[in-house]
């Protein structure tokens, strides 16, 4: 935290009023009418609720992958915001907060998991448990409510919770600083709170079986136990989603843990790396073709053009980068579709592990024993992400045509600023922008949203700037400074933001910090002479384009943001950090709520 920043809620609220008032949130004032949600699945309709909403049970989904500790330390500048809309909305008195991270361990692969290395964190594996930890250097924890690792609100004192909104604040603002920044690299946010919400039959472990294969075992009784605490079934269920990569959520089961394998069997411990794709899926990766060369190729298929000597080489298997474009690189696609996940929002039925059909955990009374009968349909599931997009793509634009977050224009033309709700998404062709048509390979429009280890060239629609090359002068493009030049180690940026206060990189006890290597073109690591160093002034966020499917697929259910401020640097500010996606999310909850 800041020096200078306080954390009172009551300090927060004169400007998240201003905001709401100018409808900062993005999201147009409820008109009466109903929308429905676009989810597309049994339970995607917004019916009226028969009762007042009372309850709310927020979800915070952080990704604790390396280098998101600025994002998180933005996102604690912003929780007075977010806790003061809470605490203060009519007649909601009775909130569950809980967190997770996005560290769900290797699926069965020897990366992140500390059984099979002990030198790991164990925060790589996080298990979608709720998470009330003070730091990763220990697993101590802040007392959480009945000890049942979530916060709860309870201004009236029926039933135990705090009635301090300070002190509920400070407790949140501790777990999201324990949530840390040494997770998983193979990050799983949409698994990771379908897991806690939604798995009818969460997994206890994984084994590997004497073929090769993924086993899943047991029935995680503690993350049941946590979920039935948490989840109300007549709240207003509310995801918010903080990461600044692509999803990595792996299929679990079978052979799909190699995904994130790093060492080869055996005493050598040699570098494993994926088998080499076949020729079709560098022509068409939707092709039935396309396959890998660990596998038979498909019946009729020609494959006289194929190389199948080997495995593919570092180069084209960097381990930090086995999760884009895998059909195309590697023949398979280890990844859970986004279709599960959009049903988990919206579908009365899910899949559980064996394929056998049985309720969604989020449609259903988990705790039949207690008073409460109502049971929530997919009009009060609501799921925010701050992701891996250009603010400027997804911003209102004022009357010149330049997005902006405070004068941008809704669809009835008045300066209430914030990003586009899904209406304006759908309706200024903002999702051919930012996403394009991942399943048919339709890149985005926007060139700063393609996943590319080279440099990409090309330039923005919503600014009008080119791409700029590694090694340009700084910010010689305003949205992400400029292409970088490594070869093996990273994709390209989506969006930079200028950090509050720099990093020095060479302090031993800067953790996951992005210019440790002196010899960079890094955009995050430029100083004002163009120079490049071992200082960090920026922080930087990749194509989300998971993220983003699965927000444009539940439609009117999600709020979309960027996980790039359009500035960290003045918290006092309208347009500080994170405070047009809460003020956007807030002005979704009040809608949900006014609808009875």
């Amino acid at each position: 935290m800041r020096a200078g920043r306080r954390w009172g809620v009551v300090g927060a609220m004169s400007v998240l009023v201003a905001a709401l008032a100018a409808g900062c949130g993005g999201v147009a004032v409820w008109d009466g009418h109903e929308h429905g949600t676009g989810g597309g699945g049994e339970g995607g309709g917004s019916s009226r609720p028969a009762w007042p909403i009372e309850r709310l049970d927020l979800l915070l989904l952080v990704d604790n992958s390396r280098a998101m500790g600025d994002k998180q330390q933005v996102l604690k500048e912003t929780l007075p915001d977010l806790v003061g809309g809470l605490v203060n909305f009519e007649p909601i008195e009775d909130i569950h907060i809980g967190i997770v991270s996005s560290s769900i361990g290797g699926h069965g692969a020897d990366a992140c998991d500390p059984e099979k290395d002990p030198t790991q964190n164990f925060s790589v594996n996080d298990k979608a448990h709720l998470l009330s930890r003070k730091s990763v250097q220990s697993q101590e924890g802040i007392a959480t409510f009945n000890n049942l690792g979530f916060l709860a609100w309870d201004p009236a004192g029926k039933y135990g919770g705090e009635k301090d909104a300070n002190k509920l604040l400070d407790d949140l603002g501790q777990i999201v600083n324990g949530v840390g920044e040494v997770g998983c690299g193979y990050e799983a946010p949409l698994e990771a709170w379908y897991r806690f919400l939604v798995d009818p039959d969460p997994y206890a472990k994984i084994t590997i079986n004497e073929k090769a294969q993924a086993v899943l075992e047991g029935t995680d009784q503690v993350l049941l136990e946590q979920r039935k605490a948490f989840l109300r079934p007549d709240s207003l269920l509310v995801i918010i989603m903080l990461t600044d990569e692509n999803d990595c959520s792996i299929k679990d089961g079978g052979q799909n843990y190699f995904a994130a394998q790093i060492y080869a069997p055996g005493p050598q411990s040699a570098p494993y790396h994926l088998p080499k794709p076949r020729a079709a899926c560098a022509k068409d990766p939707n092709d039935p073709c396309c396959r890998s060369c660990g596998q038979a190729p498909g019946e009729g298929c020609d494959t006289s053009q194929d190389v199948c000597d080997g495995s593919l080489d570092p180069l084209d298997d960097g381990i930090n980068l086995r999760c884009f474009d895998q059909k195309r690189r590697f023949g398979i696609d280890f990844l859970n579709p986004i279709d599960r996940y959009a049903a988990g929002l919206t579908s009365p039925v899910v899949p559980d592990r064996t394929g056998q059909t049985l309720p969604n955990p989020i449609f259903m009374d988990l705790d039949p024993g207690d008073d409460i009968t109502n049971v929530r349909d997919a009009g009060l599931v609501l799921i925010t992400g701050i992701v891996g997009v250009p603010w400027q793509d997804i911003a209102r634009r004022n009357s010149q045509g330049q997005p902006d977050l405070l004068a941008g224009l809704n669809k009835k033309g008045k300066p209430v600023g914030g990003f586009q709700d899904a209406e304006e998404l759908a309706e200024n062709g903002t999702w051919d922008l930012i996403l394009g048509d991942p399943a048919n390979y339709v890149k985005p429009k926007d060139p700063l949203m393609w996943e590319s280890i080279e440099p990409r060239q090309g330039t923005s629609p919503v600014t009008g700037e080119a791409l700029a090359p590694p090694g340009a002068a700084k910010n010689a493009n305003s949205i992400n400074g400029h292409e970088h030049g490594w070869d093996c180690c990273a994709l390209q940026y989506a969006c930079v933001f200028d950090l509050g206060e720099p990093r020095d990189c060479t302090d031993p006890m800067m953790v996951a910090c992005d210019c440790a290597d002196p010899n960079n073109d890094n955009p995050l690591c430029q100083a004002d002479d163009n120079s490049f160093g071992q200082i960090q002034y920026r922080a930087k966020a990749f194509p989300g384009l998971r993220e983003l499917s699965l927000l444009k697929a539940v439609g009117a259910q999600a709020v979309v943001a960027s996980i790039c401020p359009r500035q960290a640097g003045d918290p006092e500010a309208a347009d500080f950090g994170y405070r047009a996606a809460v003020a956007a999310t807030l002005q979704r909850i009040e809608q949900l709520v006014a609808r009875n």
